[in-house]
């Protein structure tokens, strides 16, 4: 199973603006921030005109489907929710009983990251892998000392669609950075139910505390699944045993 595979099916939704006031965190500002990348000097130069090009058409589609940034509760099933494409996980992973899913709300993020995310999200759907940090243009790389050390080339990863998940941890609570949503259009952070989704967590498990209190649950944990896994094997030992 890859990415997409495990999150296709729960609600698309965007990022937020950082430091901005809540009535100026809506769809269109949030849009028109976006559209700001263009600007940017490296945008038009020759070495980046491939990606420059997958940008404007991801800019384009965005506007055609407003999106919001989620809730702790989204009423979601039948009618719009896809199947898994997968018989077993779909009933590890849905409960008819929800009616929807939870710990589904976006970050938001500061200008320069949403950047750093557009960009990297649409090189990863062209390319098949996350970029590197040297593969940034200039304009995009971080002004600090760890940047240019040569030890976080991976810095801005994203979780590509068509391959598995990178090991979630409970860095994902201090930032999203490794954790980039594969789909350019939402240009975001993982949510906290879609790293549950990738830790094999079912959907009837809530996350109580604040949000980083559940990234740091999400992180630290076992994966549910792989303890079953384990457990059904501890068992059929112990059934053997006994007879």
């Amino acid at each position: 199973m890859n990415v997409q595979d495990v999150l296709d099916d729960l609600p698309r939704l965007r990022s937020g603006l950082s430091r901005e006031k809540k009535i100026n965190n809506n769809f269109v500002k949030w849009a028109e921030t976006l559209y700001g990348i263009i600007d940017q000097e490296w945008f038009n130069k020759g070495k980046y005109k491939h990606h420059s090009d997958s940008i404007v058409k991801t800019l384009e589609s965005i506007f055609k489907n407003e999106l919001n940034q989620g809730s702790e509760f989204i009423p979601y099933w039948k009618t719009k929710k896809k199947k898994l494409k997968d018989y077993e996980l779909t009933k590890w992973y849905l409960d008819e009983r929800l009616k929807g899913v939870c710990n589904h709300s976006s970050r938001s993020h500061m200008v320069s990251d949403l950047y750093r995310y557009l960009y990297a999200s649409s090189f990863a759907e062209e390319n098949n892998r996350s970029p590197l940090l040297e593969e940034f243009p200039a304009e995009l790389i971080p002004a600090h000392k760890n940047a240019s050390s040569g030890h976080f080339n991976d810095r801005f990863r994203v979780q590509v669609a068509t391959k598995p998940s990178t090991t979630v941890t409970s860095h994902i609570s201090k930032d999203g950075h490794y954790f980039i949503h594969y789909d350019p259009e939402q240009c975001r952070s993982l949510t906290v139910r879609e790293a549950a989704r990738l830790q094999t967590f079912p959907d009837n498990y809530f996350f109580e505390g604040s949000r980083t209190q559940q990234y740091i649950q999400v992180g630290n944990a076992v994966p549910p699944l792989l303890a079953r896994q384990i457990a059904e094997i501890v068992h059929e030992l112990i059934q053997r045993t006994s007879n």
